[in-house]
């Protein structure tokens, strides 16, 4: 099967999740062309099934912000054409799937006939989507496309919630390779990042206000009180100057350490004792997946779809939107107790483990069959 997968190539789960299962097709014999307009962060190498065709946006004066769906669309119909693509996989209702659909039209118009499956991953749905300005053209895009997918039950009733929806919406959960982290680091020093008696709390995000980067701040301050440890921030985005500032207010700024981005996310895991994931709302929680299989316990909130991941009292703790102090507590209740510390660990590997790729893959494989029949 020949199949383009647009999606966003950053460090945000719904690219990273589209760019491993264009991996895993890939693997499995199918020629997968990713088109976006950087290539993705998590597609090292290119091989015999995996091509990648950059989305160029020229600049015209005429225009005060660059149309960006106008070039994703023609890049498709030219796409499609050149090298006899049969489906399209968008990830994100806007602009991805409202492009989609403008271009399968154009390519209906000389007779081809593609179908298309929309992948919905969150924030086009709970925060872009349900804006008044853009509402109308993401209900437009779902219910235009041939089969719609959503990475959790919680965000399959977000969806029906706030659009009116007349295409089924099939729950594909995220996914995690395993194989990827069989392999243990000889170069795994905890010591250049904590002293041997500290523990390793982690956090992983695009520190975004819905990841409530402050409660991260302020459960590990609590934390630190009693278990000497260290808090490892990897990623960049919006709050990360407030939580710097933060730190500088507890007094714990020797005790955090801001990474920036990283393509290393295992090796940082792989000497974390505790991940924190304190979020507004999440609607799967793959940082919390990709913690969980390197054997990190979760302390989360209890929103979205993180409760379908992490499992109250034997992967971590689920704890309400914004409470600290119970959050703070449990992670102590972890940390405290060695043996304890043990299980949670081995416990999150087995949870993580029900979320193998090759679960999921064939799922996808029979929703690409069930395309081509409603097309």
């Amino acid at each position: 099967m020949k199949i383009a997968i647009v999606c966003y190539p950053t460090f945000g789960g719904s690219g990273v999740v589209a760019t491993e299962l264009g991996i895993a097709l890939a693997n499995r014999g199918h020629e997968i062309h990713f088109i976006t307009y950087k290539q993705p962060v998590r597609l090292a190498l290119l091989n015999n099934n995996i091509f990648y065709h950059e989305v160029h946006v020229p600049e015209y004066a005429l225009f005060h912000y660059q149309p960006y769906e106008l070039a994703l669309s023609s890049k498709l119909v030219n796409m499609v054409k050149m090298y006899k693509i049969e489906l399209l996989h968008v990830h994100y209702a806007i602009p991805h799937a409202y492009a989609g659909y403008m271009a399968k039209k154009m390519l209906q118009s000389e007779g081809i006939n593609i179908p298309m499956v929309t992948t919905l991953h969150g924030t086009d749905i709970t925060l872009v989507g349900n804006h008044p300005f853009y509402k109308p053209a993401v209900a437009f895009s779902i219910n235009e496309s041939d089969v719609v997918t959503s990475v959790s039950a919680s965000l399959k009733e977000d969806t029906l919630r706030f659009f009116d929806i007349k295409k089924e919406v099939h729950v594909v959960p995220n996914f995690i390779d395993s194989t990827k982290y069989d392999s243990d680091f000889t170069d795994c020093q905890r010591d250049m990042m904590a002293d041997a008696d500290e523990k390793i709390i982690t956090h992983i995000s695009n520190f975004r206000k819905v990841k409530r980067i402050p409660d991260v701040i302020k459960i590990f301050a609590k934390i630190q009180e009693q278990i000497p440890s260290k808090l490892v921030m990897v990623g960049e985005g919006p709050e990360k100057e407030k939580a710097e500032r933060l730190c500088k207010e507890l007094e714990i700024t020797d005790r955090v350490i801001f990474l920036g981005n990283s393509n290393e996310i295992d090796r940082i895991l792989c000497f974390t004792d505790l991940f924190l994931l304190p979020s507004e709302t999440e609607s799967f929680g793959l940082a919390a997946l990709e913690a969980m299989i390197n054997k990190v316990p979760v302390i989360s909130s209890n929103t979205g779809g993180i409760p379908e991941i992490n499992k109250h009292g034997v992967s971590g703790y689920l704890s309400n939107v914004g409470d600290v102090d119970e959050m703070a507590e449990n992670g102590i209740k972890i940390l405290i107790d060695e043996q304890r510390l043990n299980d949670f660990k081995e416990n999150a590997k087995k949870e993580a483990l029900k979320f193998e790729i090759e679960n999921v893959v064939p799922i996808y494989e029979e929703i690409y069959q069930k395309a081509f029949s409603l097309a």
